[in-house]
């Protein structure tokens, strides 16, 4: 199955989220972005872009990709799976040391309200350390599509996903 990863603020397109996918035999499309260098609007375009020309079944996001996860599910209807997504970037990247305009997150942040919540799977690390603020997931989405795993951190490797994505990627 055709499947979008997006990974996280300065991570790496091949990463735990794409080694499980490809793992259960998926065809996925993994794009690197440099988030310190590229607006997050032009991000969010590219990644229309790519939902055009591939026509993903899902899309995947870690963390920061977890957000345009999010929002493009909003946008196009297709079903997302959040690995401890960063719905507020605009709040925590600063905090992790993007020095970059937060105006285009705040503006694209809004999309999120258009969001068809049943279509939306998250699994967040209980233990994670550099988002702590996972309330906004565990109050936006139901509480059926919410996978905590306490001893999971921030970093997808450290939780079961090529189980998890087995289960909710039908």
């Amino acid at each position: 199955m055709k499947i979008l990863n997006i990974h996280g603020f300065r991570g790496s397109a091949e990463n735990a989220a794409f080694g499980a996918l490809t793992g259960l035999g998926h065809d996925v499309v993994s794009p690197p972005f440099d988030y310190d260098s590229v607006t997050p609007d032009k991000v969010a375009e590219k990644l229309r872009r790519i939902i055009k020309a591939d026509t993903p079944r899902y899309i995947v996001g870690t963390s920061y990709g977890g957000f345009f996860a999010a929002l493009l599910s909003a946008e196009t209807g297709i079903p997302a799976v959040l690995v401890n997504p960063c719905l507020m970037p605009f709040y925590h990247l600063p905090l992790l040391g993007y020095e970059g305009d937060i105006a285009p997150m705040i503006a694209l942040f809004g999309g999120l309200a258009k969001a068809d919540r049943s279509i939306v799977k998250c699994i967040i690390g209980g233990s994670d350390e550099l988002i702590d603020t996972h309330s906004l997931e565990t109050n936006y989405y139901s509480a059926e599509n919410i996978t905590v795993i306490p001893e999971g951190l921030h970093s997808g490797a450290t939780l079961p996903l090529a189980e998890y994505f087995g289960e909710v990627i039908k």
